[in-house]
């Protein structure tokens, strides 16, 4: 089972997020990696696209299925990590660092307080795994 930064929040849709100097860091779990497996394709939200919480933030494809990225705050997407979805096969090396996906500036930095700790997203995927 992957280990999962306690720094960061996480979405039960997969999503993680760190803040640095007020704005959303975001990418997706190395859970969510492992269950997708061989990736494929990726789409991203372009920079100035406004999200809201929940909506969606693209799209990522495996040899297994199609999944939706989910914003896991609302605002304004500010950069897209080009690096990454030129070559997926660097994303789950490093899901937490160089693997971010995009960069949100939050409408409502509380958001924040409504996802989980690493603790609750294990104990959130050690349920579905029974």
């Amino acid at each position: 089972m992957a280990n999962f930064p306690a720094e960061l929040r996480y979405a039960e849709s997969h999503e993680w997020v760190k803040m640095v100097d007020g704005v959303a860091v975001v990418g997706l779990t190395a859970f969510a990696l492992e269950q997708l497996t061989d990736l494929i394709v990726m789409d991203l939200a372009k920079v100035g696209t406004k999200v809201k919480k929940g909506g969606r933030l693209g799209e990522v494809e495996s040899v297994k299925s199609v999944s939706d990225i989910y914003a896991p705050l609302g605002g304004e997407v500010v950069e897209v990590n080009k690096t990454i979805v030129d070559d997926l096969a660097q994303l789950p090396v490093d899901p937490y660092g160089k693997g971010w996906l995009l960069k949100i500036r939050p409408d409502n930095p509380a958001e924040l307080d409504s996802l989980m700790s690493a603790e609750g997203y294990q104990s959130a995927i050690s349920a579905h795994d029974h």
